[in-house]
């Protein structure tokens, strides 16, 4: 049965009195309850007399924020606001967007997700143990909610939480951060997204000698059973919300991409470390091309740390360059992968296929230089013998980018595009000062964290943050008001060339992507891109309205307080 719902008229209707209705995080107000409210919904006595409007409110949380002593302390004060005032903590997101991110997302979010168990306060979302398959379809069900009252769903087995690896149950905690982005970023309605926990054991022997973690207290299960619950998981997913899109996030790199491939021809599946990274970087590889004015196909592109995340990027800007004519055998020779064992190489039995796309001859490299500590060529070899243009890091090795290798890169192009991705901020293959000091100013680059702007020279120099949250929020709403059928690479392509689109790159200093406080104005443009390529595409099953923006703006959800009655 249902306890709230908005009616026509614009009003929410509850069958809840008294102290259920403030502790009900949808409908709470707090002392912006008008008295009529409060005697109708028998709350009289149980909140002071005073009356805040939602931006006094809003004012005095961010007061406490600014008072706490630690990004953690604050990412735990907005989490609580979450709990009992969910119109407030958007609208505190929503104004201090910038400011917010990086603690209720990247990079804050690794260490809430490290201290979860001990910092627990309240469930979110559904939590489903590989121990017990046969609760999927209940646990789902047990939400109260209808086929078609659930737009989005964001689903992690936490095996590759950000730069930290394998948190187990924590990773609810980036399921909980993710969707609180695609509200307040891209307008995607709270009340109609479903963070998810696929506990499938954690290998981290801290987390199971823990007397306080509350996760599944076992290793993580093999591959054959891993598979049976994500197989059982999707199948519940599409009989009990079969207009949800699937978000996989921080998946086990070992069946990250395995998933992705399998399922998502089966419903509207996407994955951000694969998909959203790689369309982010290839925005931020698109905006370098206007200001250089080198076209795409002329660069020689390095990617440091070829797992999920730079095959992703680099399967992103191989489908840019295949649709711009091509052939795919050429797209995939302008790039130079290198893992852990250095490059990668034709026939090494320790890289996966997806890894192998990208691998060189040992006839091509044959008498380059090999490290002895990695049995392989190592990075500054590739840099030396390759003159890259973009140089791209996705290794989690801080500092990887060393002067020598920087300097060498700078040598032999005039605008280097240099891209540290890895996060958190200590995991940042360069620090940015660093790389326009390197280079006298002409690189050329944008992070995967957040980083201050960088003065050289009587020149400002904006740091563009490659964050997902630049795709996947604007990404998630075209593909819910086109109702798309499946995520398709045109939707991706679009993506990115609405963020490149957004910036002008050209000038000096001026940043290679958009300003993250205009993030909701990003979304509305990724947003627009998406749903008419997935029109153009052939897998909307709805029909688009004349005016796509306008259409766009009414779908996205504000945080406003509505009138509230009683049912």
């Amino acid at each position: 049965m249902r306890t709230l719902w908005l009616d026509a008229d614009g009003v929410l209707r509850t069958t809840l009195r008294g102290r259920q209705v403030l502790t009900d995080p949808r409908i709470n107000k707090g002392t912006a309850f008008t008295d009529a409210e409060r005697a109708s919904l028998g709350l009289i006595g149980l909140i002071p007399a005073g009356h805040l409007t939602l931006t006094e409110q809003a004012d005095r949380v961010y007061a406490q924020f600014l008072r706490q002593s630690s990004n953690l302390a604050r990412n735990v004060l907005l989490n609580e606001l979450h709990d009992r005032n969910q119109v407030l903590y958007y609208r505190l997101l929503v104004d201090h967007l910038s400011e917010m991110l990086p603690v209720i997302y990247t990079p804050t979010v690794g260490e809430a997700i490290e201290n979860y168990s001990h910092e627990y306060r309240r469930p979110r979302g559904v939590y489903l143990s590989v121990d017990h398959p046969e609760q999927i379809e209940q646990s789902l069900r047990a939400l109260g909610l209808g086929a078609d009252d659930v737009d989005l769903i964001v689903a992690t087995d936490a095996g590759a939480i950000l730069g930290i690896g394998d948190w187990g149950v924590g990773g609810m905690g980036i399921a909980v951060g993710k969707l609180a982005v695609y509200t307040a970023a891209g307008g995607i309605h709270p009340g109609r997204a479903l963070p998810v926990m696929l506990d499938v054991g954690t290998d981290r022997q801290s987390l199971l000698d823990d007397p306080l973690y509350i996760g599944t207290r076992h290793p993580r299960v093999p591959a054959g059973q891993y598979d049976e619950f994500l197989a059982a998981f999707v199948a519940a997913v599409a009989k009990v919300f079969p207009h949800a899109l699937l978000h996989w996030e921080d998946m086990t790199p070992a069946h990250a991409r395995r998933l992705l491939t399998r399922y998502r021809d089966e419903l509207p599946s996407f994955n951000d470390d694969i998909q959203g990274t790689g369309a982010v970087n290839l925005a931020a590889v698109l905006a370098a091309v206007k200001a250089t004015g080198v076209d795409l196909a002329a660069h020689r592109i390095v990617i440091f740390g070829a797992g999920t995340a730079g095959t992703g990027i680099a399967d992103q800007l191989s489908a840019a360059l295949v649709s711009g004519g091509m052939p795919a055998d050429r797209a995939r020779a302008v790039f130079w992968a290198v893992d852990r064992y250095g490059l990668i190489e034709v026939g090494d039995d320790r890289m996966s296929a997806d890894q192998l796309r990208y691998s060189r001859s040992r006839a091509e490299v044959a008498d380059w230089q090999r490290d002895p500590a990695l049995g392989g060529i190592g990075l500054a070899e590739v840099v030396r013998r390759v003159h890259p243009t973009v140089l791209i890091g996705t290794s989690a090795r801080g500092g990887a980018f060393t002067e020598d290798i920087v300097k060498d890169m700078a040598a032999h192009t005039d605008r280097p595009v240099i891209l540290p991705m890895s996060n958190p901020t200590e995991l940042a293959e360069a620090r940015p000062a660093s790389l326009i000091e390197w280079t006298g100013g002409r690189a050329l680059v944008a992070t995967g964290s957040p980083f201050p702007p960088v003065d050289y020279r009587s020149i400002r120099y904006v740091i563009g943050q490659a964050n997902n949250a630049l795709v996947f929020p604007g990404l998630g709403l075209g593909a819910i008001i086109a109702r798309a059928s499946r995520i398709t690479d045109g939707m991706l392509s679009a993506a990115s060339h609405a963020v490149a689109e957004l910036v002008d790159a050209s000038a000096p200093g001026a940043a290679l992507l958009p300003k993250i406080d205009a993030l909701r104005e990003t979304s509305l443009a990724v947003a627009v891109a998406v749903a008419q390529a997935a029109a153009a595409d052939g897998v909307a099953r709805v029909r688009l309205a004349e005016d796509v923006p306008e259409q766009v703006r009414d779908r996205m959800w504000q945080p406003v307080y509505h009138p509230v009655r009683p049912a």
